[in-house]
């Protein structure tokens, strides 16, 4: 016995159907490229405010320190010598170190923020907003 192939009934896709599943696809890489790049700028966003938070802790810590040492709180300045602004090498700052009085400008990757900080004083640790 032998089989007979059954050539004339065979079901394939046009060509028409070939290129609608093309631009489909198109679009839909398109689409997903921009929401890669969304996705990339708002985290160098978060990073940097996550630096801020860390310089904030920074200056709180050293605060605390001199506050319950035996000498107490001399001044902003002596405070500012201790503290330490480098934040790894992924962070940049323009001027680098930033200025006691005036801050600088924190750059993450393609995201940047320019800081001011307020002084510490006796009641309260500076703050870098």
């Amino acid at each position: 016995m032998s089989k007979k192939l059954n050539v004339l009934n065979q079901k394939g896709f046009t060509l028409i159907e070939l290129i609608s599943v093309m631009i489909i696809m198109g679009v839909m890489a398109s689409v997903s490229i921009q929401k890669f790049d969304m996705v990339s700028d708002t985290a160098s966003e978060r990073a940097l405010y996550t630096g801020i938070k860390e310089l904030n802790i920074r200056e709180s810590l050293v605060w605390s320190n001199i506050k319950i040492s035996g000498a107490g709180y001399a001044t902003d300045e002596d405070l500012y010598l201790l503290l330490d602004t480098n934040l790894g090498a992924i962070y940049k700052w323009v001027p680098s170190p930033p200025d006691r009085l005036t801050g600088g400008t924190l750059s993450f990757k393609s995201a940047s923020i320019a800081l001011n900080r307020q002084e510490s004083t006796a009641t309260t640790a500076g703050k870098w907003e």
